[in-house]
């Protein structure tokens, strides 16, 4: 659709679907390709739309969906173990069926913004439990706000004046603490863009006892600390919890870190901290 002025290939159409679905799958198989990555940067609705009589609109959008689902289904058929990344120009196809079949490594082209990338993660991590982004200018806030399961780390390693002291402390923080994105998601403080807001969320692993907390205080807060109640413990059991920045540990009981709440401390403006934690007895 759209032809030599540049178009979109019809996957509703079962010839150029066949096409597709053994052209590429020849070219995983002969370049032993174990990640597939597909981008999406354009608009296709135009395409659709004037495909379709009136009276007809959004059955090629309809025919062209299912054979494109249909296309992601034969690559995982034909290559058991393939990783599909739907990139989609960041973000363009977080549905369900999409989501059923493929990751998106690169979930969004808005990337590197601090309050940006933690209200992303804030609200995808309802729905999405394995998505990636970037960091790159480095301080410890920007490397947090930006941790994410599957984390992109956009440094130029030419840089010589470049802090790789903190950069190996950040990436060894990262690979501590990225299997707890596998857990129960509680968001801890309310949605907010604002610049004097916290941000808080907690993942929680029940079958090991063990989960953290992620806190960030945006640059304009004039609150030193908060206290934040957490879920999903058990309640008479104690939990020894760390902040991955202090040295030492406190205990407490599963009922005090939720009905008390967990006190926590930023004086930097902007400011993040990790606490991890998990049951001892």
């Amino acid at each position: 659709m759209g032809g030599k002025a540049g178009g979109l290939l019809n996957q509703g159409n079962p010839e150029a679907l066949k096409w597709l679905i053994e052209h590429i799958n020849q070219l995983i198989t002969a370049q032993g390709i174990d990640v597939y990555r597909e981008d999406f940067n354009m608009d296709p609705l135009g395409h659709w739309r004037g495909n379709d009589t009136e009276d007809r609109q959004g059955i090629t959008e309809n025919h062209h969906v299912v054979g494109h689902l249909a296309y992601f289904d034969s690559i995982i058929k034909q290559h058991p173990g393939i990783w599909i990344d739907s990139c989609a120009s960041g973000g363009r196809r977080l549905d369900l069926e999409t989501m059923r079949r493929a990751v998106p490594l690169w979930r969004t082209d808005y990337r590197l913004d601090t309050t940006g990338t933690q209200s992303h993660s804030y609200g995808l991590s309802f729905w999405v439990p394995l998505s990636g982004t970037g960091t790159g200018v480095f301080t410890a806030y920007d490397f947090r706000s930006n941790m994410v399961p599957f984390l992109n780390c956009i440094w130029d390693m030419r840089d010589k004046n470049a802090d790789y002291d903190l950069m190996r402390r950040m990436a060894r923080e990262f690979r501590q603490v990225a299997h707890y994105y596998w857990g129960d998601y509680y968001p801890l403080t309310p949605y907010s863009t604002a610049s004097n807001a916290w941000m808080a969320w907690q993942f929680d692993k029940p079958e090991i006892g063990e989960g953290m907390v992620q806190v960030f205080r945006r640059q304009d807060s004039f609150y030193l600390g908060c206290q934040f109640k957490l879920s999903g413990l058990d309640p008479a059991a104690r939990y020894e919890v760390k902040n991955l920045d202090t040295p030492g540990k406190a205990v407490m009981t599963g009922e005090e870190l939720m009905q008390k709440g967990l006190k926590v401390l930023i004086e930097n403006q902007p400011g993040a901290v990790i606490i991890v934690y998990k049951k001892v007895s």
